[in-house]
């Protein structure tokens, strides 16, 4: 099992609970009723959130990966790139 190291768990998390905080402030301005183009600005910036914790998510593990075996590396990586592959 693949695991990442425990800082970058601790920054990951960090990124994930503002993420969560911008996503809680966008469904409040949906029910105030703000202006379309404010909540579509925020939606904007909670996506580059998500895209950049994944990039950081993406790399913590390859960094893992690094660490093992070259067997389980490789299959590690192709698993990686499978998912990664997915999200399109």
């Amino acid at each position: 099992m693949l695991r990442l190291s425990q800082d970058a768990e601790q920054r990951l998390v960090r990124r994930l609970r503002r993420i969560q905080g911008q996503a809680r402030g966008v469904e409040r301005m949906i029910q105030e009723g703000r202006d379309c183009e404010e909540v579509l600005e925020q939606l904007a910036a909670l996506r580059a959130a998500a895209h950049h914790a994944l990039l950081f998510a993406t790399r913590a593990y390859l960094q893992a990966c690094a660490d093992l075996d070259p067997v389980r590396s490789a299959r590690a990586v192709g698993t990686l790139l499978e998912t990664l592959g997915r999200l399109s």
